[in-house]
């Protein structure tokens, strides 16, 4: 099931890179991208930022690395967690 939810990730993190415009259009500008990321097109860029986040932790849900990772990082807060 975790291969399944990973390529809906990564086909809609897709979508959303190519279509960042369209996105754009319908949701409207983010301030807190438009002064952070740039003046103009700083919401099309977090869009698309987004998109490529959704498709890198798509890849890692499909693969089954995402548990792993988390693990990795979070793994001395709570020692009794295991890798499944």
């Amino acid at each position: 099931m975790h291969i399944l939810w990973g390529l809906l990730l990564v086909v809609a993190g897709t979508l959303m890179v190519i279509y960042g415009e369209k996105i754009y259009e319908a949701f409207g500008a983010v301030p807190f991208a438009e002064k952070y990321l740039g003046t103009e097109g700083g919401s099309r860029l977090f869009y698309k930022l987004l998109g490529v986040l959704a498709i890198i932790i798509g890849a890692m849900v499909a693969t089954n690395m995402l548990g792993s990772l988390f693990l990795s990082i979070f793994g001395g807060i709570f020692p009794g967690a295991k890798a499944q």
